[in-house]
């Protein structure tokens, strides 16, 4: 399977926000993540940094 997971990035360590993500979708002012089962999630924040390799998509907040 070719899933992500994503993270929100804090100071010194990552939180886990969803698994499973399929779509990773830029709306204005933040990001919306889609599972496979079609669980969504709104983050008010931009991509940090991929790691394709690793299925991972990094989020920081705005600010």
């Amino acid at each position: 399977m070719c899933e992500a997971t994503a993270y929100l990035m804090k100071e010194k360590s990552e939180e886990l926000l969803m698994e499973a993500v399929d779509t990773v979708i830029p709306e204005d002012g933040g990001i919306r993540l889609v599972s496979i089962f079609g669980d969504q999630k709104f983050i008010k924040g931009y991509i940090y940094s991929l790691s394709l390799v690793n299925h991972k998509v990094f989020i920081k907040l705005h600010g």
